[in-house]
């Protein structure tokens, strides 16, 4: 987590400048700094004294196709779909990296505009055609929305509530679960997705029962992080749980769920591996385990 509490994705510093979306050139005439994200979202990085940084294309004005991410000390950002190349604007690139390897280990002011870049470009490349005609959509604001031509309906970027939660005991037990598709001994709190209609709070309560069959109280919300993989806010919960209930696993969605205590996640024995700091599960297990919650 950040020094002041907050989990490493929601630690952007930058102007999102949403008014300069409206203008013809959101760059106000300035030259650009523009991050290319490949197909598999993948970055340039270089890696400085301080650790990993990303590799910026300096360019005079907004390229075509270009997404205005905002500004942060009278320099403008920008985020394009592209390909890997071993230079950027004759700087070397020493690696193509994603968000789950460089989150953690980038500055601020990168880490916030790779989320905001990756989430914006996602949404592009899976609503290029109107829902409601299929006609291919025309990109207006600076990349910000997407116009059915046809209808002038205007569509604007879409992020996914999902809820995850940390359910404890009261005491000194909490429940994780693990997906067959996890690395061997990785386990993680609880999470799944709000549904139509249904609040994030309802959601955290119906998911707990649906994945491990427990009913909870005491829920309250902690906090948020984006996760544009490709376009989730995860909303972060505790609740608790009566530990006499009997622990039952929808074997769709989890393929193991029992409770852990504080020690067996402070020593890890080779067979648990928590999840990695980038995520906001990993910050809510901190939380608990230091007993901050």
């Amino acid at each position: 987590m950040t020094p002041d509490g907050r989990p490493l994705l929601s630690r952007a510093v930058h102007d999102r400048a949403h008014l300069a979306r409206l203008l013809p050139d959101p760059t106000g005439g300035r030259p650009v700094r523009v991050l290319t994200v490949d197909a598999q979202r993948a970055v340039p990085v270089q890696e400085g004294p301080s650790g990993p940084q990303l590799v910026w294309d300096e360019r005079p004005e907004l390229p075509t196709g270009a997404v205005f991410l905002g500004e942060a000390d009278g320099v403008p950002y920008a985020a394009v779909r592209g390909e890997r190349a071993l230079t950027v604007n004759g700087r070397p690139v020493d690696l193509w990296a994603g968000l789950r390897d460089l989150g953690a280990d980038l500055g601020d002011l990168d880490a916030g505009l790779l989320a905001q870049a990756i989430g914006i470009l996602e949404w592009h490349e899976r609503h290029r055609f109107s829902p409601l005609t299929g006609a291919a959509t025309t990109v207006e604001r600076a990349g910000w929305t997407q116009r059915d031509p046809t209808t002038g309906t205007e569509f604007f970027p879409r992020t996914d509530p999902a809820v995850i939660m940390l359910v404890h005991d009261g005491g000194d037990r909490v429940v994780l679960g693990r997906q067959a598709v996890w690395p061997a001994g990785r386990f993680s709190i609880l999470a799944g997705f709000v549904e139509p209609g249904e609040s994030a709070e309802a959601a955290v309560a119906r998911e707990v029962e649906e994945e491990v069959g427990l009913r909870i109280t005491d829920i309250r919300y902690v906090t948020s992080q984006p996760w544009p993989f490709p376009q989730s806010l995860m909303l972060g919960f505790v609740a608790r749980a009566d530990p006499t209930q009997e622990i039952r696993v929808d074997p769709t969605e989890i393929e193991e769920a029992r409770w852990f205590t504080r020690d067996e996640l402070r020593t890890p024995d080779g067979q648990l591996a928590v999840p990695p700091s980038i995520s906001i599960a990993r910050h809510i297990l901190d939380l608990w385990i230091k007993d901050e919650l």
